[in-house]
């Protein structure tokens, strides 16, 4: 199966897209996350990206 085959999902924290990896698949219809970085920040309460939070000027 080729890369752009692998079936994608968007993350629940930043919103990225994630392609299916081999770890998950028992679990993909449970994977909601594209990093343990991203399941962390889950319940933190801190969904804003950096770039929103820089000044203008």
């Amino acid at each position: 199966m080729k890369k752009s085959e692998l079936p994608v999902k968007a993350c629940a924290v930043c919103g990225l897209p994630f392609a299916w990896r081999k770890k998950w698949a028992r679990c993909w219809a449970e994977v909601r996350y594209c990093s343990e970085r991203c399941q962390r920040r889950r319940s933190s309460g801190r969904h804003v990206i950096p770039s929103q939070t820089a000044g203008n000027g």
